[in-house]
């Protein structure tokens, strides 16, 4: 936590507007120091259906030479009761120079996956149900590839800080520390 407090108070001096961190908190005690030390305006929850999580993470490999990451799974979930849409995500595949030295990451065999996941939905539960009582998280389905994602959630990003842009004596819901005025924290 203290990397975290002293990145804030670089980033303050700056003149930075908030940043955005990616998988933290993870607990329920990191939740509780992190509204100790700023404001939380709001945490955004992406999730994708655990097939498309176990087929992703299966598919991972990153260049033994050069360390980029890619994924050869190719991702296809039919639409159903619970989706009005299907799920597309394209191969993201390695260029010809790096395709014969793809490595995978032991822990990312399927079964293993399934493990971590319901481990990792354990832990994050508590965080997602504290900053649900707070009124700051909202939830975001993964329903396409990169390409389909990113543009989406930056867009529901800007549109919901927008939003939730506080008047000059309103406070954040969830602490009184008024130093850095947005925060976007993904669980």
């Amino acid at each position: 936590m203290s990397l975290l407090i002293q990145r804030f108070k670089r980033g303050a001096a700056l003149g930075e507007q908030g940043f955005i961190l990616d998988g933290f908190p993870r607990t329920l005690p990191q939740a509780v120091a992190l509204a100790k030390v700023t404001d939380v305006h709001l945490v955004v929850n992406m999730d994708a259906c655990d097939e498309v999580l176990v087929q992703k993470c299966a598919g991972r490999r990153t260049c033994s030479e050069c360390g980029k990451g890619y994924n050869v799974a190719d991702v296809f979930v039919s639409a159903g009761p619970d989706r009005a849409e299907p799920i597309v995500m394209p191969p993201m595949p390695p260029p010809k120079k790096c395709s014969h030295k793809m490595v995978t990451r032991p822990d990312d065999a399927e079964a293993i996956v399934k493990r971590r996941l319901d481990s990792f939905r354990i832990q994050c539960e508590p965080v997602q149900e504290y900053y649900r009582a707070a009124g700051v998280l909202m939830d975001y389905e993964i329903h396409g590839g990169f390409e389909v994602t990113l543009p989406e959630i930056l867009d529901t990003l800007h549109e919901a800080m927008v939003q939730m842009e506080p008047a000059d004596d309103e406070e954040c819901p969830l602490a009184s520390h008024n130093s850095v005025p947005k925060v976007a924290a993904s669980v």
